[in-house]
């Protein structure tokens, strides 16, 4: 048997077809972006509807070492999917955030003539998904939340405690969210954009109290039980989530120390962010990949476990879908 025909065989045997057309595009308040096309003979992870790839807090498209869904977009798209990945403000409540991605998705149901999308969200990005799905549900075909604080996190808890302070809260609070909010802005500038931040917004959504405010508003998929999962569908829409566990993952990457730190603030185990129980949402795929925060999104360059790769993660997870018909 000749290599050519060998390499036809795995090809078949592994879900692959006749070639195909995928694309990516990225999305900003500003419009989304020249699609980018790529011929494909894996149809694996060719969902029904696109999928939107949401960010978490102070999340950035770039080109730099932490770019976020590194390299995810483009292998969902080599692999059949039709890819956005959107940006909305890196701080600010989950409500406001939420009105930019919901936008968004409705340039993304123009653009792709599309009559649902997958919304895939890390982070604070999982909240802005549930947010958009309040508002249009006829218009979401499902919610993947990775690494999302539905309940909040005691980071954020211990933060907004510290701000009540009278020295802290008088003084240094203003000086320090000004100066974050600046920070972010200029970031934002670089990219053309001009988005409000709002430090002190994002701490107030993050926080345990004000995610449990948001539940109130936006109940769908959040477990009755402290640890326990949600409904697995709520007004037509399938919900999903995933999260991880690990904090030192890779020795080379810089941004673990800082993981190790925060994760000694979280009671339990958790991604040094989000506890392990607050990212439960919908139906628990799995909660305890060896995967901090940032690897949850392949940041700093996919500098991850050698044992557990987040591509392939969401690779799978479309899979899922389109298994589902999504």
């Amino acid at each position: 048997m000749n290599r050519y025909f060998s390499g036809m065989c795995l090809l078949l045997l592994s879900g692959a077809s006749i070639a195909s057309t995928a694309a990516y595009q990225f999305c900003t308040i500003n419009g989304c972006s020249q699609e980018v096309a790529f011929s494909s003979y894996s149809t694996y992870a060719k969902t029904t509807y696109p999928i939107v790839l949401a960010q978490g807090l102070a999340g950035s498209h770039n080109t730099n070492s932490n770019q976020y869904f590194y390299g995810i977009a483009k292998d969902l798209a080599a692999n059949g999917a039709r890819v956005y990945e959107t940006e909305v403000v890196g701080m600010n409540s989950s409500e406001q955030r939420g009105e930019q991605l919901l936008a968004q998705v409705q340039q993304v149901l123009a653009i792709s003539g599309a009559q649902k999308v997958n919304l895939i969200a890390h982070s604070q990005g999982g909240l802005d998904s549930r947010y958009v799905a309040s508002i249009i549900p006829t218009k979401i075909a499902s919610i993947t939340s990775v690494g999302s604080p539905h309940k909040g996190t005691p980071i954020a808890d211990l933060i907004s405690k510290a701000s009540t302070l009278p020295i802290i809260g008088s003084v240094l609070t203003p000086v320090i969210s000004n100066a974050i909010d600046s920070f972010f802005s200029l970031m934002d500038m670089t990219e053309g954009l001009h988005y409000d931040q709002q430090s002190l917004a994002s701490l107030s959504s993050l926080s345990s109290a004000g995610a449990a405010a948001f539940n109130v508003r936006h109940p769908q998929g959040i477990p009755l039980t402290a640890c326990g999962e949600g409904s697995y569908t709520a007004n037509g829409i399938r919900l999903y989530s995933w999260s991880g566990t690990g904090i030192m993952t890779n020795l080379v990457d810089p941004s673990d120390i800082l993981f190790a730190a925060t994760s000694l603030l979280i009671s339990g185990e958790s991604d040094g962010i989000v506890p392990r129980c607050s990212s439960h949402f919908g139906q628990v795929i799995r909660d305890n990949y060896n995967l901090n925060h940032d690897d949850e999104v392949n940041a700093t360059y996919g500098l991850v476990s050698w044992f557990t790769d987040p591509v392939t993660i969401y690779r799978t997870q479309a899979n899922r879908l389109k298994l589902a018909g999504l």
